[in-house]
């Protein structure tokens, strides 16, 4: 009789237990993505900081470090409530600002979406780079961070504790960040770098773009391979939970971003131009971006033209950015911008069972102009007011110094021609 109802009392616990594990799992899942994707500011860091000139290599890898810090604490103060709170408007979220309490797992989704945020803000870092100056670039971090990013999150991905956001009800995809990360940190970037200006030298006085190459270009490839890395937490992550779909998920992440690598590659060829490490990287970059919107929703072919395509228009969009004398350092507009837009309309196209559905589309398209109608104006008008108050660009003699003697009294590599820039007996004191 104790047999029996010591069996009955285990089959009653079963449930409960099981439920209790897969928790536990589903936890340390995003956990472990949620590190995933902030390893993703590493290879931002790196990355940026490649590209740009040896004397701005300390300015560019304080950028990213500080938008981790910064940016995480404005988004659990403001933006996670704005973006996840309960929005019942459909507009922005009214609840769970700064939160402290609360179940277990709301922690965990709050340090996966804070992680999120903190990317968006780094996409217009790298664009913006050399002659930005710190403590304005903050306050524009802390502002994306803090307001542009979770309110248009909130139309698409809102409404976690109650409530929906207005393009989530008409069926708007995006399962890991195409336009709500990607594209709107891009619009920001273009708004950034049409207020400043190009870089002195950057473009001829008959707009001929001159090139001024990066200092490092290995650290461009391990931070393109970091971000490559990163990008399986970033969109297998947003399952938030062990699912079977997580292998699908992670192929057309990796498909993507191998066929943007090729693209690039072949768009390079088309042009007679030559095969570029950095345009290289930018297009596996951009496949990454761009299958990120459909990459839960999409076969693995689809996946792999998606980031074909995106390869081919890093390279033209670059092209573009330079015969509108528009002075992208990282190439970050062309990306996470052109394709983010483009990713975010092959989710519509491609999406699994339902190809090529027109009122999907006509939705995706809906999403892609709402954010730049909410993200770019906002971004004008904050770095322009910036530029007016604090100050946005540093002063010539600044940029021709280097932002890391003029904004940290530091040097990335002292040992070599420092003295040729600037007298080292000035290093501590601030220019």
């Amino acid at each position: 009789m104790k047999r029996h109802l010591l069996l009955i009392g285990l089959l009653a616990f079963a449930p409960l237990a099981q439920a209790a594990s897969d928790e536990a799992i589903n936890t340390a899942w995003v956990v472990l993505a949620s590190a995933l994707v902030f390893f993703m500011q590493a290879g931002f860091a790196l990355l940026e900081s490649g590209m740009s000139r040896a004397k701005n290599a300390v300015n560019v890898m304080m950028k990213n470090f500080m938008d981790g810090a910064v940016g995480s604490i404005v988004f659990w103060l403001v933006g996670f409530g704005l973006m996840f709170g309960a929005n019942l408007s459909g507009w922005f979220g009214t609840s769970h600002f700064a939160p402290h309490t609360g179940e277990p797992w709301d922690f965990t989704f709050l340090l996966f979406q804070m992680m999120f945020a903190a990317t968006s803000a780094t996409i217009a870092s790298g664009a913006m780079a050399e002659r930005t100056r710190y403590g304005a670039y903050l306050v524009g971090a802390v502002v994306i961070c803090g307001l542009i990013y979770p309110v248009f999150g909130s139309w698409a991905w809102g409404g976690a504790y109650g409530g929906q956001g207005w393009l989530a009800k008409l069926g708007f995809i995006d399962f890991a960040g195409s336009t709500v990360v990607h594209s709107v940190g891009a619009w920001c970037a273009l708004a950034g770098i049409m207020v400043l200006g190009p870089r002195l030298g950057r473009f001829a006085a008959d707009g001929t773009p001159r090139l001024i190459p990066g200092h490092n270009l290995s650290l461009v490839t391990l931070g393109a391979f970091i971000l490559w890395v990163g990008w399986f937490g970033f969109n297998a992550g947003s399952t938030l939970k062990v699912d079977v779909n997580l292998g699908l998920i992670a192929l057309n992440t990796h498909l993507a971003a191998a066929a943007g690598a090729l693209g690039a590659i072949l768009a390079l060829r088309t042009s007679s131009s030559p095969i570029l490490l950095t345009t290289t990287v930018n297009g596996a970059l951009g496949g990454l971006v761009g299958v990120t919107a459909g990459c839960a929703s999409m076969a693995p072919g689809f996946a792999l033209l998606t980031g074909l395509l995106a390869g081919f228009l890093v390279v033209y969009g670059m092209a573009l950015m330079d015969k509108l004398c528009l002075d992208d350092v990282v190439g970050a507009v062309p990306v996470h911008g052109i394709c983010g837009i483009w990713g975010t309309l092959a989710a519509g196209l491609f999406f699994n069972g339902d190809l090529f559905n027109p009122e999907r589309i006509q939705v995706q398209l809906l999403g892609i102009g709402a954010a730049f109608v909410w993200a770019f104006p906002l971004a004008l008008v904050m770095y322009f007011l910036l530029s007016k108050t604090l100050g946005l660009r540093v002063p010539v003699q600044h940029e021709q110094r280097g932002l890391d003697f003029s904004e940290h009294a530091e040097s990335g590599y002292p040992e070599f021609g420092q003295a040729v820039t600037f007298d080292t007996s000035e290093l501590g004191r601030r220019v």
